[in-house]
């Protein structure tokens, strides 16, 4: 996206208004990019909405038999009573996060009828040129930019509670790759990178777009020094992390100088089909980036083959600190990163589900039951963007996406 604090000064006549036409170009361009980044979270917080009002149903059916069960305390026996007891104690503190849900939802749709509203004056300008105060509007949008940014910071980190449907965005290159947007946050860069294969590939396409991706033009190709292992690349921050083929060294590549920043092994991790995922396909180093950073996800044969977290320093690619799962990665199917929380399916086939997660904030783990429709029946990459909440996986040629439900607890001025 561009923002319109990077358009230049203009004054004067025709100048002017040709300057202005093209500025106006632009921001119409950018209310575009908001409006579709509120539709986005407006569709996420009406799930999440939804999701509460839900658990609120529930909470209202408990404590009713709870009163029940008080002015009849011979109806219930004191073990069942203090389970009725406990269940509504930990239910209480939804209700805020409920109202603030029924707020956010309120200014939500707010702020899209104002972008309706600016838009229409857009295109009035577009038509008629120097009849808006272009100061004005600039000021307009740059509000719209900050209300929105404000409004997403809120909806913070949360547990993961469903998976959407299959959105298959392009049909390309062979049965197993990768491919993938920028997950640093915040960021601007609209580009998309694709690589095909896992067995020494070299060749990365990057596409201006997401639409340009879609249609299969306007791309670049960049032939990495060294070949790469497996699918589980990540870019970050306009560089792309990479597992060096043979080997246990991870590379950061820069796009734009082309040029190999830093590379470092992995102390221990197996490489060469020592420890991948259930596909094979040199999957033993996983690295993925959610809201908290950069992650690799791999094991050792200290570790008997269970699945290690480590969180690396971005720019030295240092590890800072290592979990051990516990949980043996060749019965893993995929895995991927949300908000510090490891999850991982029980296949890479048919019949896949999400069914365990690690809370590295806690160095505890659960087992999960979330289903999802593995549309084409073998997945070889799935990896999470923090920025679209979505994730991306290459399923047998395909290339989809699948939307993520998250259970958030709203972040106040006061926290």
């Amino acid at each position: 996206m561009l923002w319109l604090k990077d358009m230049p000064p203009h004054d004067g006549g025709a100048v002017r208004c040709d300057v202005m036409e093209t500025e106006a170009g632009l921001i119409f361009s950018i209310v575009q990019n908001i409006s579709q980044s509120m539709e986005v979270l407006d569709l996420r917080t009406y799930r999440d909405l939804q999701y509460v009002r839900n658990t609120e149903s529930l909470m209202k059916v408990v404590d009713g038999k709870l009163k029940v069960a008080s002015e009849n305390p011979r109806s219930l026996n004191p073990k069942g009573f203090q389970e009725l007891k406990d269940k509504v104690t930990q239910l209480l503190p939804l209700l805020p996060v409920l109202e603030q849900y029924k707020t956010d939802a309120k200014m939500i749709l707010r702020l899209r009828e104002e972008v309706r509203n600016l838009s229409l004056v857009l295109m009035a300008i577009q038509e008629e040129m120097g009849a808006y105060d272009y100061e004005e509007l600039r000021q307009r949008v740059l509000l719209l930019e900050t209300r929105l940014h404000s409004c997403m910071q809120k909806l913070g980190c949360g547990k993961l509670t469903g998976v959407s449907n299959p959105i298959t965005v392009r049909a390309s290159g062979s049965r197993f790759g990768s491919w993938m947007t920028d997950t640093m946050i915040p960021s601007s860069d609209n580009r998309v990178w694709s690589m095909d294969g896992y067995f020494k590939g070299r060749r990365v396409l990057e596409y201006r777009t997401m639409n340009d991706f879609m249609k299969g033009q306007n791309f670049v190709q960049h032939l990495l020094p060294h070949p790469w292992a497996g699918t589980g690349h990540v870019v970050y921050n306009g560089s792309l992390y990479y597992n060096k083929y043979q080997s246990n060294i991870i590379i950061k590549y820069h796009f734009r100088s082309r040029s190999v920043l830093v590379q470092r092994s992995l102390s221990g991790a197996g490489y060469n089909n020592t420890f991948p995922y259930s596909w094979g396909g040199s999957s033993d180093i996983d690295l993925m980036a959610d809201e908290n950073g950069l992650w690799a996800v791999y094991t050792t044969i200290p570790n008997a083959g269970n699945i290690v977290i480590s969180r690396l320093e971005p720019q030295s690619l240092e590890v800072l600190q290592t979990w051990d799962t516990g949980f043996p990665k060749r019965s893993a199917g995929e895995s991927f990163m949300i908000c510090g929380t490891l999850y991982v399916t029980n296949s890479h086939l048919a019949g896949a589900k999400i069914y365990f997660a690690y809370y590295t904030n806690t160095s505890s783990y659960e087992y999960t039951d979330i289903p999802f429709h593995n549309q084409y029946s073998h997945i070889s990459m799935m990896d999470y963007n923090p920025r679209e909440r979505v994730l991306y996986t290459w399923n047998n040629g395909h290339q989809v996406l699948y939307n993520v439900t998250l259970f958030q607890v709203i972040k106040t001025s006061g926290d």
